[in-house]
C-alpha cells in the first residue's frame, strides 16, 4: 500500500526536537520558525509538557464523553482564567476544522437562520462545513459548495451590512489575522462595527482564533487587541502542543441541550494533561509577553531587501511578502541555513515559530536574509 499523494514533502526526516530546534535523521540541526503550522506552541519536547503526558498515559490515556473527566473541568477553570472569558463555556474537540465547524452548527442552533457570511482569502479548515467558508476553489468540491455562504472583502463593513439586512444570516465567520491568506491584520474599526453589526442584526460572531490564538499574537486572542468580545472564539493548533485538541468558547447566552454536539476522541485524559501542561509553561514562562517582544524585534530588524515588499503581522504571526516567488528562497532557507518557514500563497513566507523563540535564535533567521 502507498500513502495518497497530496502532500509536497521535502527530503527531511525531524526525529528529536527540544525547544525551538530539530534535527533530522541525519544529525541536521535546524531553527523552527513554523512550529508544524502554529501547533508548537511552548517548544518542541518541553520537560514539563512530556512529563504531563508520559504520566497521564501511565494512569489512562482514552476514554468516552459518557463519563466524567475532571481534566476537562480544571481545563476549562484554567483557561477561563488564563484567556478574560471565564463567564463563556467551553466545548471540547479535537482540531480547529473541527471547532469552526461546531460553531458554524451552534450559530444556526442559537439563529434558526441557515446562512453565513465569510471573507475572501479566509481558511477556515478542510471539514466540509470549514472548507465551505474557506475561500480556496482549488480546495472546494461540489460537496462542500452546496452551503450557504456569502463572502466579503475583508474591511469592508458596508458589504457585511448588506448580507445582514437580508435576514437569514446565522453568523460571521472572521480570522483574529488571516493566515493561510496572507496574514492580513483586519483593522480596529473594522472589527468594532463588525461586533456591533452582528448584535443589530441579530447574527453570531465567530472569532476563528485556531492560528492566531493562544498568545501567539502577544495577547491570548489576536481579537481582543481590537477590544471586542465574539460570541464564539473558535481554538485548535497550539491548544496542546502538537497533541490533537481543539474547542469553542460560547458565550453565556448560548443555551446548551443534550445533544446538540458530540464527539468521540474531544477532551481526551491525554489531550487534557497536554492543554493543561501548556497553559502552566505559557504562564510560568511568561511565552505570550516573550512572543509579543521577539515578534516586534523580529518585525523591525527583518532586512529592508528589495526583494521584501512588506511585512505583516503581530507578535510571532508574522508574513514577508516578497515581490517574486519565494520557492526557491524557502528552499534556500531550508536546505543552505537550515531554518523551516512557511508560505502563504505564491509570494510570501510565513513565521509561526514556538512562543519560547528567543531574540538571538531571530537574529539567525535575520542574518539569513541578508544572504538569500
Amino acid at each position: 500500500m502507498n500513502l495518497f499523494d497530496v502532500y509536497s514533502l521535502y527530503d527531511v526526516v525531524p526525529v528529536k526536537g527540544q525547544g525551538c530546534r530539530i534535527w533530522d535523521d541525519k544529525g541536521q540541526e535546524y531553527l523552527d520558525l513554523y512550529g508544524g503550522h502554529a501547533v508548537i506552541s511552548v517548544g518542541h519536547s518541553h520537560p514539563a509538557y512530556v512529563g504531563a503526558i508520559s504520566g497521564q498515559l501511565a494512569n489512562i490515556g482514552f476514554y468516552s464523553n459518557s463519563v466524567k473527566n475532571p481534566l476537562q473541568e480544571q481545563l476549562a477553570e484554567k483557561l477561563g482564567k488564563a484567556c478574560g472569558y471565564e463567564d463563556y463555556s467551553l466545548f471540547l474537540d479535537n482540531s480547529g476544522a473541527e471547532s469552526n465547524e461546531n460553531a458554524l452548527k451552534l450559530a444556526s442552533f442559537h439563529t434558526g437562520k441557515d446562512r453565513i457570511v465569510a471573507f475572501r482569502k479566509s481558511f477556515h479548515g478542510r471539514t466540509s462545513g470549514a472548507v465551505a467558508v474557506t475561500d480556496n476553489p482549488n480546495i472546494q468540491a461540489p460537496f462542500n459548495k452546496n452551503h450557504k455562504v456569502t463572502f466579503c472583502d475583508l474591511n469592508d463593513s458596508a458589504a457585511v451590512e448588506a448580507e445582514l439586512k437580508k435576514g437569514d444570516v446565522a453568523g460571521v465567520i472572521i480570522e483574529g489575522i488571516q493566515g493561510c491568506g496572507g496574514i492580513n491584520v483586519p483593522d480596529d474599526s473594522f472589527m468594532k462595527e463588525l461586533e456591533s453589526l452582528c448584535k443589530k442584526y441579530g447574527a453570531v460572531l465567530i472569532l476563528d482564533e485556531v492560528q492566531s490564538g493562544y498568545g501567539r499574537t502577544g495577547k491570548f486572542f489576536a481579537h481582543q487587541w481590537n477590544g471586542i468580545k465574539p460570541g464564539i472564539i473558535t481554538m485548535g493548533k497550539g491548544i496542546a502542543n502538537g497533541f490533537p485538541c481543539g474547542g469553542i468558547l460560547i458565550s453565556p447566552e448560548f443555551e446548551a441541550k443534550k445533544g446538540m454536539l458530540g464527539t468521540t476522541f474531544g477532551g481526551n485524559y491525554l489531550a487534557m494533561a497536554g492543554a493543561l501542561a501548556v497553559l502552566d509553561i505559557i504562564e510560568k514562562e511568561n511565552l505570550i509577553q516573550n512572543a509579543y517582544e521577539v515578534g516586534e524585534y523580529l518585525k523591525a530588524n527583518i532586512p529592508a531587501l528589495p526583494q521584501i515588499k512588506e511585512v505583516r503581522g503581530r507578535g510571532l504571526m508574522l508574513g514577508m511578502e516578497f515581490n517574486c516567488p519565494v520557492a526557491d528562497i524557502r528552499k534556500k532557507l531550508l536546505f543552505e541555513d537550515h531554518i523551516f518557514t512557511g508560505v502563504s500563497g505564491t509570494n510570501m513566507i510565513r513565521l509561526l515559530a514556538p512562543l519560547c523563540l528567543k531574540k538571538e535564535q531571530a537574529d539567525v533567521f535575520i542574518n539569513a536574509l541578508n544572504n538569500i
